[in-house]
């Protein structure tokens, strides 16, 4: 892992994160342990509205934390219930952090590879539906990060455990001078949480 990356890791302090929130991400944590005790792929499908900015920072950390980690047989995905594209501040913000960033297509909906070792393979980023191809028909968990995809989508097929994790939209500062901040901070609190997720894992 990039040593930017896995200092940074090192240095948050879980006790931070609130027992509401601990509760919150306990469905998770269960799920992960589950597969890891069977020796199982574990399949992690982060879900938004638009795919567009909660979503991909969700599946770049969580990917991130299982080799931090040494959770073995973790494949991390991302959707929206509808296909947008990657906002580029979150890849603006990933690369400020310690991941090496390529764009790998120039049209509405680009695609990025988001590195964050040395060796291991990219996290394919670009906008989706959380039921297109490119994405699991079964065995995994759908981890809805926003409210509204949450209220959408009812029913989510092909997932084993459908797990509400929902943070605060940076979207909400585009525009405006905090708008560096606001992202960076909400990465900040994914990163922390879904490596707390994973530092639960024995």
């Amino acid at each position: 892992m990039y040593t930017k990356l896995s200092n940074l890791i090192a240095s948050f302090n879980y006790q931070s994160i609130s027992e509401d929130r601990k509760t919150t991400l306990q469905p998770l944590v269960d799920y992960i342990q589950e597969k890891f005790t069977k020796k199982e792929t574990i399949r992690l499908n982060f879900i938004c509205t638009h795919n567009s900015r909660r979503s991909h920072l969700s599946q770049v950390w969580a990917q991130t934390a299982a080799l931090y980690f040494k959770i073995p047989s973790v494949v991390c995905f991302s959707g929206g219930t509808e296909a947008t594209a990657l906002f580029p501040k979150v890849a603006e913000t990933l690369e400020a952090t310690g991941f090496k960033i390529q764009q790998l297509s120039q049209e509405q909906n680009p695609v990025y590879a988001i590195k964050y070792a040395e060796n291991e393979h990219p996290v394919i980023g670009f906008s989706k539906r959380f039921d297109a191809d490119f994405n699991p028909e079964a065995h995994f968990a759908a981890i809805m990060t926003c409210s509204q995809a949450d209220q959408g989508c009812p029913f989510i097929a092909g997932a084993e455990k459908r797990i509400p994790i929902t943070f605060e939209d940076p979207k909400a500062f585009d525009g405006t001078p905090q708008q560096t901040e606001q992202y960076n901070a909400r990465s900040l609190q994914i990163a922390e949480e879904l490596c707390y997720v994973f530092s639960k894992i024995n």
